[in-house]
């Protein structure tokens, strides 16, 4: 590919706009070479451990800290009572002297109607409570957020390690599939 020749009339065009052209530094000699820039100052950085491909990573995946489900937080509380007795319990060998069920109650009306009803039981000399809470109900739609099945079956255990339950409460366990599995709860009696 050859140059082409400027014509007499580009060469014409070409002088009148470098006459009119301004410098931007003028104060800057057109043979003067830049001055040249500081070199950077080098800092030292700390070393990273060599990596080498298909090399075993140190450290494992982040585990999520989510707070385990209700059955779990309440099968690993520590025992209270008797052990041969929590096992019975737990086999559902032992039948409860009284029972509350509370399906259908709102918070409002089921916390005063569990306090009542574990204070007069432990009163009256009783032992061991059925408290029937259910599993709760389950939605098609949960939203974007989950949210947990069972307003009840979570905040029962709460309410008895509260006072004043906390003080005749011995020991809260999930009840035996005969007694309501999941969806009830056992509560040991102080004696009076």
């Amino acid at each position: 590919m050859t140059r082409r020749r400027l014509t007499p009339e580009e060469v014409e065009l070409w002088r009148k706009v470098t006459e009119t052209a301004h410098r931007f530094h003028p104060e800057q000699a057109r043979h003067e070479a830049p001055k040249p820039k500081p070199k950077p100052v080098k800092v030292a950085r700390a070393r990273v451990a060599e990596f080498e491909v298909g090399a075993k990573a140190k450290s494992g995946p982040q585990k999520h800290n989510l707070l385990p489900g209700i059955s779990e937080r309440i099968a690993r509380q520590p025992i209270q009572m008797d052990k041969k007795m929590f096992g019975k319990l737990k086999r559902g060998k032992m039948l409860p002297d009284a029972k509350i069920d509370l399906h259908g109650m709102t918070l409002d009306r089921a916390h005063p109607a569990l306090t009542g009803f574990v204070l007069r039981s432990h009163a009256e000399g009783r032992r061991l409570v059925l408290v029937i809470t259910g599993k709760g109900k389950t939605r098609s739609d949960d939203g974007p957020m989950p949210v947990r099945r069972g307003i009840l079956k979570h905040q029962v255990p709460q309410w008895l390690s509260m006072p004043p339950l906390s003080t005749v409460v011995l020991q809260v366990a999930e009840a035996h599939l005969k007694h309501g599995g999941s969806g009830a709860y056992y509560v040991y009696l102080r004696r009076h």
